[in-house]
């Protein structure tokens, strides 16, 4: 393992550089993800954002999911790779780590794709809001309140919380180094984001008020100091929006109510 170590004879003027090179690297990290907000807002501008909103071509919702993981994860990223450019001689190993981190949540848009379409294959309009698909959001949501208190998923949002902690546990020299790191971290923060993940595609994954609200939750988990009031907190959160969403859907701020089967066009294809 090897770390980078300050050059203390030369004094401060000589740590600016790399200081204003971490703080570049995080805003850049920030841009990115203000850009992301935005381009996922103008994308989604007139579609359906209602519950098991329909996905569109792969092509087009893969480019969209990787732009919304970016604008939802990058903000709570930003001090593991802050941290991480201090801790490695290596320029852009920080941005390799954030391309592995990336990696993971692109896999699993291309795994939600899957089962979308599979569901569509197998099942017809099981997911059709005048079907099944009003009770399989709320049971969704309430599954997903109960994983924000097990084992596992403290496990997971220990290791997002602790940005030292993983890096010295993980450490791997090199890009290919950081490449590893950084797929190992997004891995972890799958496990610990998964279920909220899917509580969004229950209340809307095309909606800019929901993707906002679960990443404000995500944010929280992962940075406030209240570990278990957070994740308690949330479960009771998913708990009222499952029961709302079961007993009185009406009730629900912000939850587009689809109205029957016709959906705003989007792309479409034969897969």
């Amino acid at each position: 393992m090897t770390l980078a170590a300050p050059d203390r004879a030369a004094g401060p003027a000589a740590a600016l550089g790399p200081a204003r090179a971490r703080l570049g690297l995080v805003a850049l990290l920030v841009a990115v993800a203000a850009v992301g907000w935005w381009s996922t807002a103008e994308r989604m501008r007139g579609m359906d954002a209602g519950p098991w909103s329909p996905l569109g071509t792969l092509g087009w919702f893969v480019g969209v999911w990787v732009v919304m993981m970016a604008a939802m994860m990058f903000p709570s990223l930003s001090p593991t790779v802050g941290l991480y450019a201090r801790m490695t001689r290596d320029s852009v190993a920080p941005l390799v780590f954030a391309a592995g981190y990336l990696l993971v949540w692109g896999a699993a848009g291309l795994a939600a794709f899957a089962f979308s379409r599979s569901v569509g294959l197998v099942a017809g309009d099981a997911l059709a809001w005048d079907g099944a698909g009003r009770w399989i959001a709320g049971a969704t949501l309430l599954v997903a309140a109960v994983y924000e208190v097990t084992p596992l998923k403290h496990v997971c949002l220990a290791k997002c919380r602790s940005p030292l902690g993983f890096l010295l546990g993980a450490w791997r020299d090199g890009r290919a180094g950081a490449l590893r790191m950084g797929v190992r971290h997004g891995a972890w923060c799958l496990g610990c984001c998964w279920a909220l993940m899917a509580s969004l595609f229950a209340l809307g994954v095309m909606s800019i008020v929901w993707m906002a609200v679960v990443s404000a939750l995500i944010a929280a988990e992962k940075t406030l100091p209240w570990r278990r009031v957070v994740t308690y907190g949330t479960a009771a959160i998913l708990i009222v929006l499952g029961v709302l969403m079961l007993a009185a859907p009406d009730a629900l701020p912000g939850l587009t109510v689809p109205e029957g089967h016709a959906m705003p066009s989007m792309p479409q294809d034969g897969m």
